[in-house]
């Protein structure tokens, strides 16, 4: 529940990489997604408008909606069947991966 951006950018890579480190995680993980999506649902709207000028820091990746994006596809993609029913109960504005 930080409200730090540094923080949790790296705490998403490190849930992306969890989940995508063994095919059991991400179905292990979908029982405690009341837990974890609150605050990806309070950060999804979070992106950087820069407008027409250069985002330099797009190399480090601390774009906070642009993380919480890839991290709910992950989720999905490596969470199982009752993956996207529990992302979208938490996160009503989240759109599968798989529908586009």
């Amino acid at each position: 529940n930080t409200r730090h951006i540094e923080v949790m950018c790296v705490t998403l890579r490190i849930i992306q990489q969890l989940v995508m480190a063994s095919d059991l995680i991400g179905p292990a993980l979908v029982p405690f997604y009341r837990q974890l999506l609150p605050m990806f649902n309070a950060y999804k709207v979070k992106n950087i408008n820069s407008g027409d000028a250069i985002d330099y820091g797009q190399k480090n990746n601390l774009n906070v909606g642009d993380l919480i994006d890839e991290t709910l596809q992950v989720l999905e993609r490596h969470g199982g069947e009752d993956a996207f029913i529990n992302i979208k109960y938490m996160v009503p504005t989240y759109e599968s991966c798989y529908l586009n």
